[in-house]
C-alpha cells in the first residue's frame, strides 16, 4: 500500500463518526428499535455494535505496533448484541464512545512509519493481519454500518 493509500484510508477512517452520525440523525425514533426481519439488527443494536467493534479496533491497532507477534481475539458479534442487551444501552454514550477512539487513534496513524505500517500479528479469524489490513477494515467499518441504517430505514418505510 502507499502512503497516497493509506493517507486516503485515513481520511475514510477519520470522517467516519460524521457520515455515520448522519446516517443515524436519518432514522425516526419509532424505527430505533424495529428490526427488518429476526436475525437482523435494529438501529439502535447497530449503533452499539459500533461502539463495541471501534473500542475493539482501537486495541487492535496498538497490540499491532507495540506488541511481539500478537494474537488479536475475534469475537461474536452477534453474541455480544444478545448478552450484552444491546437495546438497553443508550445512545448518546455509544456514539460518544466511537467518537473518542477515532479521535484518539488518528493522531497515531498519522505518524506511523513504513515499519510500522508493515507490522503483523495472528488473528482467530484471519490467516493473516497487519496494520494495513486493520487500517482497510476499519477505514471502511463505520462507512458499512451507515448504509446499513440507510437499508434498516428503507426496510422499515415499506413495512
Amino acid at each position: 500500500m502507499t502512503a497516497a493509500e493509506r493517507a486516503a484510508l485515513i481520511a475514510r477512517y477519520r470522517n467516519g463518526p460524521d457520515l455515520f452520525e448522519a446516517a443515524l440523525a436519518t432514522v425516526p425514533p419509532e424505527a430505533l428499535t424495529w428490526r427488518p426481519r429476526p436475525g437482523t439488527w435494529s438501529a439502535h443494536e447497530i449503533v452499539v455494535h459500533c461502539a463495541d467493534s471501534e473500542t475493539n479496533a482501537h486495541m487492535r491497532i496498538r497490540y499491532l505496533l507495540a506488541e511481539p507477534d500478537p494474537l488479536i481475539l475475534g469475537y461474536d458479534q452477534d453474541q455480544w448484541a444478545r448478552t450484552l442487551d444491546y437495546h438497553a444501552h443508550p445512545i448518546p454514550p455509544a456514539l460518544a464512545t466511537i467518537r473518542a477512539v477515532r479521535a484518539n487513534t488518528v493522531p497515531l496513524l498519522e505518524r506511523l512509519t513504513d515499519a510500522a505500517w508493515a507490522r503483523t500479528g495472528r488473528h482467530t479469524e484471519h490467516p493473516t493481519y497487519g496494520a494495513e489490513r486493520w487500517l482497510e477494515v476499519y477505514a471502511e467499518h463505520l462507512e458499512v454500518h451507515a448504509r446499513q441504517l440507510a437499508r434498516n430505514v428503507e426496510a422499515w418505510r415499506r413495512r
